[in-house]
């Protein structure tokens, strides 16, 4: 009895504490309301490129809030406000992986509960949530993205930061490789609530509703055909004589992994392929891994991302759960390369290293298939 009466005691302390907070920021910010029209400080513009445009070939709309703020909760949620009004059509509102209404919005229950940075100049906000700050998939496919239709908009030189998490070295070296050097981050897990002179946002290259997972297969063409002109220049050999499995037992994430890994790597090798692991390798090596490979057999994972290095008629087999996305599939079409897959039931999470089983004979029977297909 005391045990419970000391976890609603905790409960209601919480509670209280929240409560507290949300008026010291009330307070300090104010309360935000949803946006109305005639928001003076707000102009909404589109990009005219006719290279780059939406999977509907719409032209992307990108917005310019003078005096604004941008708030974050570094996990999935973006706010951009100005006079205390929440921009609905540009709010970044994810719950639980499934992009929600903008009255969802946590701004809009809590406030603004961080002390502000502010900045006098131009920050351009490339924030996301989470998604974007080290996953490899979505730094090539959203993050990098969103960086090329914001400098085909206003010019480099002109900004003073970009919001967004801390880069990490992979990020950094893909930057380089795309001519951009010193990139002027503001983090924005150190700095969630940011109040700048002029905040330039485009809207998502391609996430607009449902999950990510779901709108991860409507990637625009022109996505996979930037990434790949951008990076040509670093391909070498083009033998493309490689037959290459990817190991994903390095993987922080347990879905998608094998759990008879070990079994599966010493068949493969004895059969000519080259086990790798991407996470250890530097982003040029694996364009170079994959640009010179004749066929990829993996489960899926980010390190399918550098299909797009792939010369034309590589080929590919992906084992995969049946609940992930096609993504990868999506990606191999347009890249021309000769696609194959596994579906497999998920065995739950009482598999600490892996939630897939592949039976080898299935597996060679494919591979032999694949390699008949010419």
């Amino acid at each position: 009895m005391n045990g419970n009466l000391m976890k609603i005691f905790k409960n209601l302390l919480k509670k209280f504490y929240r409560l507290v907070v949300k008026y010291i920021f009330y307070f300090l910010y104010g309360k935000i309301n949803i946006s109305r029209s005639g928001l003076t400080n707000v102009k909404k513009r589109y990009l005219k490129n006719k290279n780059i445009k939406k999977k509907d070939l719409y032209q992307y709309s990108i917005y310019t809030i003078k005096n604004g703020r941008v708030c974050t909760d570094s996990v999935e949620q973006v706010a951009y406000i100005s006079q205390n009004y929440l921009l609905k059509d540009i709010a970044y509102t994810q719950i639980k992986g499934k992009l929600s209404s903008p009255k969802n919005n946590f701004v809009l229950s809590r406030g603004t509960p961080y002390l502000q940075k502010k900045i006098n100049g131009t920050i351009v906000s490339l924030a996301q949530g989470a998604s974007g700050n080290k996953n490899y998939f979505h730094w090539l496919f959203d993050i990098l993205p969103r960086l090329h239709i914001t400098l085909n908009y206003i010019d480099y030189e002109k900004i003073n930061y970009f919001y967004m998490p801390k880069l990490k070295k992979f990020q950094i070296k893909t930057l380089r490789c795309l001519g951009i050097k010193n990139l002027k981050v503001l983090d924005s897990e150190k700095y969630k609530h940011v109040k700048a002179k002029e905040i330039i946002v485009s809207e998502h290259p391609w996430y607009h509703k449902g999950t990510i997972f779901a709108e991860s297969d409507n990637i625009p063409k022109w996505i996979i055909y930037w990434l790949k002109e951008s990076f040509a220049h670093l391909k070498k050999n083009k033998k493309k004589d490689k037959k290459i499995f990817i190991d994903r037992s390095e993987s922080e994430f347990k879905h998608c992994k094998f759990i008879n890994n070990k079994e599966i790597k010493k068949i493969l090798k004895k059969k000519g392929f080259e086990i790798v692991k991407t996470g250890q390798l530097d982003f040029i090596s694996q364009i170079n891994l994959f640009s010179n490979a004749k066929m990829v057999v993996g489960p899926h994972g980010a390190a399918f991302s550098n299909l797009i290095f792939c010369e034309k008629k590589t080929k590919v087999l992906e084992i995969k759960p049946f609940a992930q996305p096609n993504n990868y599939k999506m990606i191999s079409k347009i890249n021309k390369l000769k696609y194959s897959q596994i579906n497999l039931p998920s065995l739950g999470s009482k598999y600490d290293n892996g939630d897939m089983y592949i039976e080898p004979k299935i597996l060679l029977k494919k591979i032999k298939m694949l390699e008949k297909n010419v």
